[in-house]
Parts: structure tokens; sequence; C-alpha cells
């Protein structure tokens, strides 16, 4: 168990700092937000970088959060049957989904985002939009980080399960 402790611990602290990382960028966009409102209703002047930027911020602030999200069980499932459970079975349903629907998912999408990453990365894709932001690829490439991010994330929940699903068949829970 040496190695899956230090492997959840190596995962979860990079989860933490990327945690750490989106709330600040969550911070940001919402001062960023406020800023171009104001400016677009009080003053009459919008900004179309500030409104990419709005959007560019979400983006990352989602895809790189989803691990986070995940390391702190905070994803939406079906507590009123969920709760009810025991820890163990619990640790199945969550062990069991992460390699039939998380990590399956994860890979499709880090497969099907590549040529269009790709395609972004070779044309140095920028804003097609008068005065918007450049670098349009490296806010593509989020994509398969944060899926990849996802999938580690996801196996070290699963380790964490696998712990808790082997202590109880060694204490001799056979529920």
């Amino acid at each position: 168990m040496y190695f899956l402790d230090k492997f959840v611990s190596i995962v979860d602290g990079l989860s933490d700092k990327i945690g750490y990382l989106v709330g600040w960028l969550t911070t940001l966009m919402v001062l960023i937000v406020f800023y171009d409102t104001v400016m677009r209703y009080a003053f009459n002047h919008g900004n179309v970088a500030l409104q990419e930027l709005e959007w560019h911020l979400f983006s990352i602030v989602f895809l790189l959060g989803a691990a986070y999200t995940l390391k702190q069980d905070g994803h939406v499932r079906v507590d009123i049957i969920f709760v009810n459970l025991s820890e163990k079975t619990k640790a199945w349903i969550d062990f069991l989904g992460i390699f039939l629907f998380l990590i399956p998912f994860s890979i499709m999408v880090i497969y099907s985002a590549k040529g269009f990453v790709m395609s972004s990365w070779a044309v140095r894709e920028i804003s097609p939009d008068p005065g918007g932001l450049g670098a349009r690829y490296l806010l593509k490439a989020m994509i398969p980080l944060g899926f990849f991010l996802l999938i580690v994330q996801g196996l070290s929940q699963a380790a964490k399960k696998f712990m808790i699903i082997k202590d109880y068949e060694n204490q001799g829970d056979t529920e």
C-alpha cells in the first residue's frame, strides 16, 4: 500500500496546487466581468479582448478545476441513494465508476480533441474578431490537459477507494 499512498499524496498535492491557482483565476475572472459590465453599461464602452478573456478564463477554470473538484468530491451524484449505503459499497461504486465511465470518457475526449488542438497549434490560431486575443491555441490545449488531469485524479480517487475496500475486507466486513 506504500506505493498507493505515495501516488495519492503526489496527485492530491498537484490537484491542491492547481485548485489554488484556479481559485485565483476565478477571482480574477469575477473582477474582469465586473469591470467589463460596468464599462459596457455605465460608460457604453465595450472591449472585445476583455470579453474573450472572460470566456478564456472560464474555460481554464472549468477544465483545470475539474480534477480538484473530483478530489474534493464536489461533482454531482444522486445522494438520495448513495448517502444510505455503507462505506464499502460507496467505495465499490466510485471505484467501478472511475474505470467504467470517468477514464474511458476522458480518453475519448482527449482522442477527439487531438485533431482540433493540433490544427489550432499548426496555424497558431488567434481570435477572428478585431481586437480579440491571440494564442487561442493555448486555450484549446487546455482541453486535453484538463482531461488528463481528470484521469490522473481519477486514478488517485480509485486508489483511495481500493484502500477503503481492502481495509474493510481485512476487518472481516462481508457485506
